[in-house]
């Protein structure tokens, strides 16, 4: 596959969005949320099909509102677990909480070719990180994932004026490493924020991941790849990759 510049044009920066690109969210959360199960029918004796509509309320709470700034973060996500068990069990609700807490993190965090990835691109170009959502919440994430050492800067919304798509966000990360917008590339699964605000910001190149396997083709990135340790065949050739593939050359 040819890359997205012509050879005597550099890329000097990649920028990638979090959720559903780099960590696999939905599907995460979704496995946290039914292992969980197993741990209130097992181990709190709760009904399976109680268990499992008790999982399914909270996952579709969470989703909704992930945050609520007049709680403490955890405490928010407390409450609704508490609101989404049946009555007879709330008294376990803090352990519940803390269960799926410590689940969650274990099926979002990075998985070793991811990391491979990032280590191996970051010897080439600057790497950003550039998250919609609420500051807290997308910086539980970072943070307990150990993400930020991977990372030249990271870009969260609720901490700025703008979100993408907005090119602004896009443009503050140009700004943060000091590199021109048409030599960046942004990496990411959301055609109407991700690669939108990409092509808007007039970046060097975007990358499309669709979150569904069986998602409509769209002409609005420049490419698109099924996950993202295929990213390195969409980028100008680099000795370092094909080394990484070819250890034998």
């Amino acid at each position: 596959m040819d890359g997205i510049y012509e050879e005597n044009c550099d890329v000097s920066a990649i920028f990638f969005d979090l959720d559903n690109t780099l960590i696999q969210t939905r599907k995460g959360d979704t496995k946290a949320c039914n292992q969980l199960v197993e741990v209130m029918h097992h181990q709190y004796g709760m009904p399976r099909d109680v268990a499992v509509d008790s999982a399914a309320n909270f996952l579709r709470a969470f989703r909704a509102r992930p945050e609520d700034e007049s709680y403490e973060l955890n405490k928010w996500y407390e409450l609704l677990w508490r609101n989404s068990l049946p009555k007879n069990y709330r008294h376990v609700t803090r352990n519940i909480t803390a269960e799926w807490l410590k689940l969650r993190f274990e099926n979002l965090a990075l998985t070793p070719d991811v990391i491979h990835l990032l280590e191996t691109l970051r010897e080439d170009y600057l790497l950003g990180l550039i998250t919609n959502g609420p500051s807290r919440a997308q910086w539980q994430k970072i943070q307990r994932l150990e993400l930020r050492p991977y990372f030249d800067c990271v870009l969260v919304s609720g901490d700025l004026p703008w979100e993408k798509p907005d090119q602004n966000i896009f443009l503050e990360a140009c700004k943060l490493l000091n590199v021109e917008a048409r030599t960046c590339i942004m990496v990411g699964d959301k055609l109407e924020t991700d690669i939108k605000g990409g092509k808007e910001a007039e970046l060097g190149g975007t990358v499309w991941i669709p979150l569904h396997k069986d998602a409509m083709e769209s002409d609005l990135p420049d490419f698109t790849i099924h996950k993202v340790t295929e990213l390195p065949e969409v980028l100008p050739n680099s000795p370092k990759f094909k080394r990484a593939a070819h250890p034998s050359c």
